[in-house]
């Protein structure tokens, strides 16, 4: 298997890569700061997804959600809240999540300093992902009034992301 050639951090052709989280492309808006690791065109993830989320305090990683593949968790850093079932539960530093096919759920992040988390999730059904109403998310500002299957309409309210630079705990001196 040949070295794929990265561009601005992107594998833009398949094989195998390293990548620094703080040189690989961060997306950021209202709700979260992303760092999607997974490459484009013949270098696409199709088996699995894996990214970088860096939530403020009071904020959600995600809305409330199922999705049809399996989804992973690892708190890397902070105090986090989640929601699962309509059921809520404090997960540390260190705790994982993990989150059968179809299991609504979202992760908040709590106290007084940003989360980091890691996500990893098997892609199995591409448009799969439903975002179903439930009054506990909805209390912690990340939950639909209304059933929906529109990743648009569920993320309206927190603007479209930006490209920018990694968050200041990728950089070094």
């Amino acid at each position: 298997m040949p070295e794929a050639r990265l561009e601005n951090g992107i594998p833009r052709t398949a094989g195998w890569f390293v990548v620094n989280a703080r040189d690989a492309p961060w997306m950021h808006n209202d709700m979260r700061s992303l760092c999607r690791f997974g490459g484009e065109g013949e270098a696409h993830f199709d088996d699995l997804g894996i990214g970088l989320y860096w939530i403020q305090p009071g904020k959600p990683m995600a809305m409330y959600h199922h999705e049809a593949g399996q989804e992973d968790f690892l708190v890397l850093r902070g105090r986090c809240l989640l929601v699962v079932e309509g059921q809520e539960r404090l997960l540390e530093t260190w705790d994982l999540f993990h989150s059968p096919p179809r299991t609504p759920h979202t992760i908040l992040a709590t106290g007084d300093q940003p989360a980091l988390i890691l996500a990893v999730g098997a892609r199995k059904e591409k448009g799969s992902v439903r975002y179903p109403a439930d009054e506990t998310a909805r209390r912690h500002g990340a939950g639909v009034d209304r059933d929906t299957a529109s990743p648009d309409d569920a993320y309206a309210r927190f603007g479209p992301p930006q490209a920018g630079p990694a968050p200041d705990i990728f950089r070094t001196s």
